[in-house]
């Protein structure tokens, strides 16, 4: 059968329900994959499509098996596309090795056999040719976890309700990306960033040392536009760790040029030389304090943005949290 195109409902940024309306909540994992919406028409075929409504069904081969999950059952569904680490963690960064390959069969064959995935499901839309997304979020997975999906390379992971702070607190001692928050009468809204779904990422805070900086453009000319900062390995080493170009007001910026141009070195601090093309090198005394997500597998920060300077502690004082092979 044919069946309708739903775009993904969006989560808002935020953070805990009151604990007053915490029994009004489910709670989910927040993943850091690919967002997939699962289209099983009941023919032995399956469509995924990303969030932007490209087919990327030919880029994850092992999940082929799923459309005869269902047998002749007609659904939508929606779900996340995961790459997990030695610890079980999802890594986008493994993830990006397998994106992209919708249209390159043979690629997507051999990257599958060294970096496989896991489509984990949190949502359905359509059923059995009925359209759910008016029925509340419980409602729908009621008839989510009935369908019993859970298979070699895709599950059907467990929503808790209530206990929002217990949830929140777990996902950051087992180093997760973090929760989504989703209220329990709340409909589905396709391509809508609701308030109904919110989702809270787990940040995390480090000292870092400035070694560089990057000009900034229009509006940010003349001032830097990023921060080229790095953090002592074992060995003494200041190693790059990535650019910061967030978290400034226009006043901070300014002061920091100040800073930067007083600093301004022909050498380059970090061993070894990042290529980062038009970089200013600075004498690395600078130290500040950047927030971030997580790590790459070679040590470098993901979405950081900058908090403050740190003009209390010197170089040597600033933390490292490098991988092993680099600390």
């Amino acid at each position: 059968m044919k069946l309708p195109l739903i775009p993904p409902m969006l989560a808002t940024p935020g953070t805990l329900p009151p604990p007053s309306m915490d029994h009004r909540w489910a709670y989910e994992t927040k993943q850091d994959g690919q967002r997939a919406v699962v289209y099983l028409p009941g023919d032995g075929t399956i469509v995924l499509r990303a969030r932007s409504g490209q087919d990327i069904t030919g880029a994850y081969p092992e999940l082929a098996p799923l459309a005869r999950a269902l047998g002749s059952t007609p659904a939508v569904l929606d779900g996340e596309v995961l790459a997990l680490d030695e610890h079980g963690r999802a890594s986008f960064q493994l993830l990006q090795s397998r994106m992209g390959l919708a249209h390159a069969p043979g690629r997507a064959a051999r990257q599958a056999a060294k970096v496989p995935v896991h489509l984990v499901l949190f949502d359905v839309m359509h059923l059995r040719r009925h359209s759910l997304i008016r029925l509340p979020y419980v409602r729908r997975r009621e008839e989510l976890e009935a369908l019993g999906l859970e298979g070699p390379s895709w599950s059907t992971p467990a929503a808790i309700v209530g206990h929002g702070a217990e949830a929140l607190r777990a996902t950051r001692e087992h180093g997760l990306e973090g929760l989504v928050c989703k209220r329990l009468d709340s409909v589905y809204e396709p391509g809508v960033r609701s308030r109904a779904w919110i989702k809270i990422r787990n940040m995390r805070s480090e000292d870092v040392v400035i070694g560089g900086w990057l000009p900034g453009r229009g509006r940010l000319t003349g001032l830097p536009g990023a921060v080229l900062v790095g953090q002592r390995a074992a060995d003494g080493r200041l190693r790059y760790v990535g650019g910061v170009g967030t978290g400034w007001s226009e006043a901070e910026r300014t002061e920091l040029a100040a800073l930067l141009r007083a600093a301004a070195s022909e050498v380059c601090p970090f061993d070894p030389v990042p290529r980062v093309p038009g970089a200013h090198w600075v004498v690395p005394r600078l130290v500040g304090e950047v927030r971030y997500s997580t790590r790459t597998r070679e040590g470098m920060l993901r979405q950081p943005s900058w908090l403050r300077l740190r003009p209390d502690l010197t170089p040597e004082e600033s933390a490292a949290d490098l991988p092993d092979d680099l600390a």
